[in-house]
């Protein structure tokens, strides 16, 4: 449909105009256009000539708890042993036909110790020993390089050396190095292929929702351009901080996903707005952007604060993994946010009725308020315990699985079958026992080892116990090597640490990379109360802020715990339970991995503020202005019905494409999140948090005064 362009009022009626702090920000950036544009072009060029190398640069490692038991252990292993530690890299040569350490095996063995020990990042390289690394009947030896370097450069290690080592393998022989360096290697690795391929398929599926949701290719274009620039700032950003502080890869695999669902929600709700005023309401391109700023615009900056918010949570958790993760998040947030705050509106501004270049012939670009989603509003006021109850069923329904959750930290299964770290994994289970990956450390003083080694050999859970070996380095100082009875991945393990900590003597630490997970997952296991407990407070509470109302801020907030334990109650029947296994490709563990509920908790909840921010701004803006609860809960509707269902239909979109390729953890990444943004903005924000502004009237946006005159002044109505 064509749009005739509305005759241009003077830009600012001064008397019966009021710019809020976010119009005049939208009024200054449309007078200094060149200073927007050539600061924003210094921020992606700059940062993003250091975009590129954000693959490479990052850190592998991390995944550990700070300050724990068993990373004391690998820091003792390291200085101490010669980089005998549970991050150092084990070479299993394996010879299917005869003795590995004769003839060609030999002559394997030999060169891979020759390029391993070329590598200056590399400790002392152990030759196989028989009973410990070398197997009864020969055929199985394990060269093992110690770690010389902290564990994210022994990642990159890996990376380097895994494929020349691969290489060294001949007919007779095979050559797969393993361990938690080459397992996180050969993650990452496989991690990032299904990344680079969701995105791929991500971007041309929410361009067509885009292009249905705002009618426009032009228009429709805005949210990825902008989400791409924040995302390069972001990159750049992230390279640049790696060289103080260890990020981890993971940080921009999230960063990716979510700087592009919430930027398309951001642009998705200021350009609506925007058309609204500019061609619905017949404003000056000046005016209608300022009305924007001070009505989307502020509802987008609450959001983000909100994201922001409950994202920083997750710093509590004391691991350098998880809070560069939650830093890389929040990082890309912010270039999103800044970018959709000032760079946006020049946009808009510059383009102006140019947004609506290929359009849909059926689309009115006008159109602020939605009929269809008016008319819903309508139904949901004649019947709320209706449609009220039957939205809780579902959620409740879909939420009582969640009471036999499982975690436990991810498994060897979280590999392709044929990853090098897998492949070397399993011809170590066969020619040493299931529990030889995960052979136990314990570092202690010389002249407790007899005792430790006794109480060892006592335990029936130890399948077998090296003997005692001093520090290379002259330190008081002693190693002892335990293999236990049982898989890495198996839950018994978890006792037998225990029970050893517990009976061997004072001085002695116990350790090794199985034990690292163990020490993490109960540090999560620990934090993760803590995290819910202060995102659900600061959501509140900045809620509270936002609305200054209290009854609404609380029940928006519970209402967002409802569509996240909906969303974990569908985790656990697909992947602790397995099903659906078959569909999405993957081999279930029995359990959720561990880092799961604290991490997708913050996301899930951050995501579900982020439509309540929306509804509830868009409420309030229509009760400030006509003190009717029923104008404030149908016009929310009508008004922001259609933009929340686009946005979270794109959201669905983004996070189910990662449900379709590479390992398992960014299946249930794609999947929880998923779920979560499909209950959360089509059954609890336009359904059962307007039954509440229904069911609750004029009290929801009651505020005692004391309350008001604390709270800083915040209105959404545009003057």
């Amino acid at each position: 449909m064509t749009t005739t362009a509305p005759s241009r009022q003077p830009d600012l009626p001064s008397a019966s105009f009021r710019l809020g702090p976010l119009g005049r920000l939208g009024v200054w950036v449309t007078a200094h256009a060149k200073t927007t544009t050539v600061v924003w072009l210094l921020l992606i060029v700059g940062l993003g000539f250091f975009a590129p190398r954000v693959e490479a640069a990052l850190s592998g490692a991390g995944w550990q708890a700070d300050g724990s038991e068993s990373v004391t252990v690998r820091e003792l292993a390291v200085d101490h042993f010669g980089g005998n530690a549970s991050s150092a890299i084990q070479v299993v040569v394996h010879s299917p036909e005869g003795a590995v350490t004769e003839g060609e095996g030999a002559d394997v063995l030999a060169r891979a110790t020759d390029l391993l020990t070329a590598d200056e990042r590399i400790g002392d390289v152990l030759q196989p020993q028989p009973g410990a690394t070398l197997s009864a009947d020969g055929s199985t030896a394990v060269l093992l390089a110690g770690a010389g370097a902290d564990t994210n450069e022994m990642v990159r290690v890996a990376d380097d050396l895994k494929a020349p080592l691969q290489a060294l393998s001949t007919g007779s022989v095979e050559v797969n190095p393993t361990g938690a360096s080459l397992l996180w290697s050969d993650f990452n690795e496989a991690n990032l292929d299904a990344m680079l391929k969701s995105e791929m398929l991500s971007w041309p599926v929410t361009l067509g929702i885009l292009v249905l949701a705002f009618g426009a290719l032009v228009a429709a274009g805005l949210p990825l351009i902008l989400t791409l620039a924040g995302l390069v700032a972001s990159a750049g950003s992230l390279v640049l901080i790696n060289e103080l502080v260890p990020v981890s890869i993971w940080a921009m695999n999230f960063a990716m996903m979510f700087a592009l669902a919430l930027g398309i929600d951001y642009a998705l709700f200021l350009v609506v707005r925007y058309r609204a005023a500019r061609m619905g309401g017949g404003a000056s391109p000046v005016r209608a952007v300022a009305e924007t700023m001070d009505t989307a615009g502020k509802a987008v900056l609450l959001s983000g604060a909100t994201v922001l918010v409950s994202l920083s949570a997750v710093m509590l958790v004391p691991s350098p993994s998880f809070r560069s993760m939650a830093g890389g998040i929040m990082l890309a947030v912010v270039f999103v946010l800044a970018a959709t705050l000032t760079l946006l509106p020049l946009v808009l501004f510059k383009l102006d009725l140019k947004i609506n270049r290929i359009a849909l012939p059926w689309v009115r670009t006008g159109e602020h308020r939605s009929p269809r989603f008016a008319a819903w509003g309508e139904r949901l006021w004649k019947r709320p315990l209706v449609y009220g109850i039957g939205s809780l069923l579902v959620l409740l329904a879909l939420a009582a699985p969640i009471v036999g959750l499982k975690t436990a930290m991810p498994s060897i299964k979280v590999l392709p079958a044929e990853a090098s770290a897998r492949v070397g994994y399993d011809r170590v289970q066969e020619a040493f026992g299931d529990g030889a990956p995960g052979t136990l450390q314990v570092v202690l003083d010389p002249d407790d080892a007899p005792a430790a080694s006794a109480v060892l050999g006592a335990d029936p859970a130890v399948a077998g116990v090296l003997p005692a070996m001093p520090a290379s380095d002259g330190a008081e100082l002693a190693m002892i090597q335990a293999v236990p009875t049982m898989d890495p991945s198996d839950p018994v393990l978890s006792t037998l640490v225990d029970r050893l900590r517990a009976d061997l003597p004072d001085s002695a630490l116990v350790g090794g990379a199985a034990v690292e997970n163990l020490d993490l997952k109960a540090q999560l296991d620990e934090s993760t109360p803590l995290v819910i407990g202060v995102v659900l407070v600061l959501g509140f509470l900045l809620l509270l802020i936002a609305l200054q109302a209290p009854l609404i801020s609380l029940l928006g907030t519970l209402a967002s715990l409802l569509s996240t334990a909906a969303a974990f109650g569908v985790a656990r029947l697909v992947f602790q339970e397995g099903i659906g296994s078959g569909l999405f490709g993957f081999e279930s563990q029995g359990f959720l991995d561990a880092w799961a509920p604290v991490f997708f908790f913050a996301m899930i909840f951050a995501i579900a503020m982020d439509y309540t921010v929306f509804l509830l701004a868009s409420a309030k803006e229509h009760y400030e202005r006509s003190g009717d609860p029923r104008e404030a809960m149908i016009g929310a509707l009508a008004h922001s019905g259609r933009v929340i269902f686009a946005a979270g239909a794109v959201m669905v979109a983004v996070f189910f494409t990662f449900a379709l390729s590479g390992p398992l953890p960014p299946k249930e990444m794609g999947i929880i999140l998923g779920v979560a943004v499909l209950l959360d903005a089509f059954l609890v924000r336009l359904v059962l948090l307007p039954v509440m502004l229904r069911l609750t009237g004029a009290a929801a946006w009651w505020s005692p005064t004391w309350l008001t005159r604390v709270l800083p002044r915040i209105r959404f109505a545009h003057d």
